[in-house]
């Protein structure tokens, strides 16, 4: 099915074209005034420039020629040139019974199907997952669905960090306290051992208690930077380490991100990209890029059109060693072999918004990409205290991610319960909470935009009022039970009419639940179809920006448009059959388009709440 607005803005080209104007003057926009219509086109007022008229005679032209148009119920002209545009019921409802039985309610996927890299997660190994590992995590997740949504072939990289001197600090701190472990025996000839001479918790330890021995005791930190360059050097007995530190903390790591509902197609890190390093160090120079600086190796990334100078991107520090930005350039060259990517998205802290620039300019410059290639760095603030600064613990610390999940969701038990009307029994409330919370955590960072630092509130996060995660799964909580009773009035009068058992019956969670739904009856009805009816157009625009706020926007509007349909309509008790079918399929619709845009966004919705 084509977008709701491309039908309408064909509908204006061919009056325009009809009258003699050029039919791109014919954008149809959403009114900005809804109290006055709800499209509107202000193509008359620039075709008065183009054609030496007034802008109301121009809009008055179009007017009379969409008089006979089936999509409008009223067109009309207004000083000085403006085109009000209302929607015609039938062609509403018309539109509304062709996403019920299209494939992805209605929405053509693109037609240029790209490969995608989205790099999020960035978690170190050896640490736990905490709150600052949230955004990357939830953002990037949110936006491989979307693409994969509209078509895209999306893969999804945690690119970890495994390979820095954290693990040099780690064995030697390993090496103080178990000094006796064959890994720090230059006479070992045997197999090391298969299992890991630490548990995760005791590896969560060594990591901070090695961090803060570095810094008051520099000849240890000279020894974890030797460590480091033995390890990346290739000695087997820190390699046998370094894969016991992998395997230990990707099995933690991959159990807090599943909690998170986060999943990744590929499990890289830095490590990945270190074979490649010398051959892009040697494409540099040989390119001439690459020149020393101070001892450094850097390139030169200022363009003529830089409103001020960006600095060289260093390629090698002037011991030799390499940096972040050589290991993401190496990346490139190895998602170029083994992917040949079509877009990059990197989901990273926007502090490091100059480091992204650096590489891309690099990437471009040296053609390991295309220099049409698009790559696109999604920056994100931080999530912060009610005090404005980033969030601890009460105790001051970083909190854990796990502890985090494990509050909001307490926090979300504690409502259910508060609810009279919740009848559940613990199993369920408890089922119920965890899902509820992780809408409430999820909903509440992803309905800022990306860039934009933001207040973690638990109390108005998993508040059932209001533009939140509950509120939203509250709604289709609503949707669910009158689509139940529904079901039941409908199974008790075939029960009747056949004389057998009623059952429990069901309406399906797809389309309109086979209902036919009519064109709109009033104000209410007409409002919650317009918001369904921008659904497509919705899920491209959200992906093309990579703006998962706007779906929660969507979302939000939607639900508010249900809940308002909800108080001034009588769904169950209205008599005319046709009417009351015609509902259900409405209220089926808006469940099945919730639904799809909660999962977009890294959720679920409770079956009640």
């Amino acid at each position: 099915m084509k977008k709701f607005l491309d039908l309408i803005t064909e509908e204006m080209q061919s009056a325009f074209t009809a009258c003699g104007y050029d039919e791109d003057l014919a954008k149809v926009t959403l009114s900005n005034r809804p109290d006055l219509c709800e499209y509107q086109c202000n193509g008359a007022m620039a075709a008065a420039k183009r054609y030496k008229k007034k802008p109301i005679d121009i809009a008055n032209e179009i007017v009379e020629k969409l008089k006979e148009s089936r999509c409008f119920e009223d067109v009309s002209a207004v000083m000085p040139g403006f085109i009000n545009l209302k929607i015609a019921g039938p062609f509403l409802a018309e539109y509304m019974n062709g996403m019920c039985a299209a494939d992805k309610l209605g929405m053509e996927e693109v037609q240029e199907k790209q490969t995608v890299i989205v790099d999020y997660g960035g978690a170190n190994v050896a640490k736990p997952l905490h709150v600052g590992h949230l955004r990357a995590a939830v953002i990037g997740e949110a936006i491989k669905r979307m693409g994969r949504f509209v078509g895209h072939k999306v893969i999804g990289d945690v690119h970890l960090g495994d390979w820095g001197l954290q693990m040099g600090l780690i064995i030697e701190e390993l090496k103080d306290r178990k000094p006796n472990l064959p890994y720090f025996d230059e006479s070992f000839t045997g197999e090391y051992p298969a299992e890991a001479p630490f548990t995760i918790s005791e590896l969560e330890e060594i990591y901070p208690a090695a961090s803060a021995k570095s810094k008051a005791d520099p000849a240890f930190k000279e020894r974890a930077q030797q460590a480091t360059f033995k390890l990346q050097s290739g000695y087997a007995p820190y390699r046998a380490i370094w894969r016991h530190i992998m395997n230990v903390s990707l099995a933690d790591l991959k159990k807090n991100y599943a909690n998170l509902d986060v999943e990744f197609d590929l499990w890289k890190g830095e490590s990945d990209a270190e074979p490649y390093i010398p051959g892009l160090i040697k494409d540099l120079t040989d390119k001439g890029l690459a020149y020393e600086s101070q001892g450094a190796l850097v390139v030169d990334v200022v363009e003529e059109t830089d409103a001020k100078e960006l600095p060289p991107c260093i390629i090698r520090k002037s011991d030799g060693a390499s940096l972040y930005a050589t290991s993401d350039l190496a990346t490139i060259i190895e998602r170029e072999q083994d992917f040949k990517p079509d877009h990059y998205v990197y989901v990273v802290d926007k502090r490091q918004d100059l480091h992204f620039k650096q590489v891309f300019r690099v990437a471009k410059k040296a053609g390991i990409v295309s220099p049409d290639r698009r790559m696109d760095f999604v920056g994100f603030g931080t999530m912060n205290g009610k005090d404005g600064k980033p969030f601890k613990t009460r105790e001051g610390g970083v909190m854990r991610l796990e502890d985090l999940i494990a509050e909001i969701t307490d926090a979300a038990y504690k409502r259910i319960m508060e609810n009279e009307n919740h009848a559940m029994e613990g199993g369920e409330a408890k089922e119920t909470a965890r899902i509820v919370g992780l809408a409430a955590l999820k909903y509440g960072d992803l309905s800022n935009q990306a860039t934009k630092d933001y207040v973690f509130d638990i109390d108005r996060f998993t508040s059932f009022e209001g533009n939140t995660g509950p509120y939203i799964l509250y709604t289709v909580a609503r949707i669910n039970s009158i689509l139940k009773k529904y079901a039941a009035i409908r199974e008790t009068g075939a029960a009747q009419a056949c004389g057998c058992d009623a059952g429990t019956g069901s309406v399906s969670a797809a389309g309109c639940g086979g209902e036919t739904i009519l064109p709109p009856a009033g104000e209410p009805e007409k409002t919650l179809m317009l918001a369904l009816a921008r659904f497509s157009e919705v899920m491209h625009t959200s992906f093309e920006e990579l703006a998962p706020h706007k779906i929660c926007a969507y979302i939000y509007e939607l639900s508010n448009a249900l809940n308002h349909f909800y108080h001034e309509t009588k769904i169950i008790a209205e008599e005319d059959e046709a009417k009351r079918a015609g509902y259900i399929g409405l209220v089926t619709l808006t469940r099945a388009c919730l639904t799809t845009c909660i999962d977009l966004l890294g959720f679920e919705a409770a079956e009640r709440m």
